[in-house]
Order: structure tokens, then sequence, then C-alpha cells
């Protein structure tokens, strides 16, 4: 069976992506068509000025098993949101737009940044940036070669 319908995607309710702008690459990423917003996690969150604009700085574990392996990232902050987890809290996070890849398949997604050490995935892909470009198949997982 192919994995595309009406040019999108067919994906599963887990796939594994790249932010290839943060340098991650094999990311296990929640797909929750509950969540109108994607979220990763971060530790070591800092804002920062320069030139007039807003920057964060923020540590990534790419790797939920290798919590010892870091990557230090620097990211232009595009917007600041209260965002309602799906606990029922309500937070302020940071958001950025960065280069989000699936498969072959490549497109710019806004991502909050917060805490989600007590969540299983450290990212969740929510509905904004599944767009017009995924059906989700809830039944499957890592469906995407």
């Amino acid at each position: 069976m192919p994995n595309t319908f009406n040019n999108r995607m067919i994906i599963g309710n887990l796939e594994l992506c790249s932010l290839p702008e943060l340098g991650i690459n094999d990311l296990e990423v929640r797909i929750d068509t509950g969540a109108k917003t994607s979220s990763l996690h971060v530790d070591n969150l800092k804002k920062i000025k320069r030139d007039g604009k807003l920057y964060v700085q923020y540590d990534l574990h790419p790797d939920i098993y290798q919590l010892d392996e870091i990557v230090h990232c620097e990211s232009l902050v595009s917007d600041s949101r209260r965002i309602k987890s799906s606990n029922g809290n309500v937070e302020q996070r940071f958001v950025i737009e960065t280069m989000f890849k699936l498969g072959d398949k490549e497109w710019a997604i806004e991502l909050t940044l917060t805490n989600r050490n007590d969540m299983t995935y450290m990212m969740l892909l929510g509905r904004e940036a599944m767009d017009d470009k995924v059906y989700v198949d809830p039944s499957r997982a890592f469906i995407i070669d």
C-alpha cells in the first residue's frame, strides 16, 4: 500500500522525524491530532537579545535513552503563546520556526518549547504542523521510510 493519498503522506501515531536546522535526526515524534500546536522538550531555556531581536538558547536530548547526549541550540523567537496542556495547566511558551522532515518531505513548522519531562516523547506534532501535508492512521506506527 502506498504511503500517499491525494499528495498527503499517510503517517502513524508515532514516526521518526528530523529537525535539520537544529541538528536533530531520528527523533521519535508523537502524532497528536487533538493538539493544536506542536511542542518540543528542551532544557536550560534561556532568552537573549541580539541586534534588537529575541532569541532563545536551549539544550535538546535527541535520544530519550541517551540523556548524556546533548545538542546546544539557538533560535529566533517568532512568538510567545499561552498554551493549555493536556493536564489543564496553562503555560506561557516561546515559539520558534524550524524545518521539519518526515521521510522525504520537509516543511516549516512552529514549535513551542517546554519541559516535557513527564511525557514519554520529546516531541509532539500538532494539527497546525500537519496542515494539508498528512493523514494519520492511528492504528499504525513508524510507517514512513
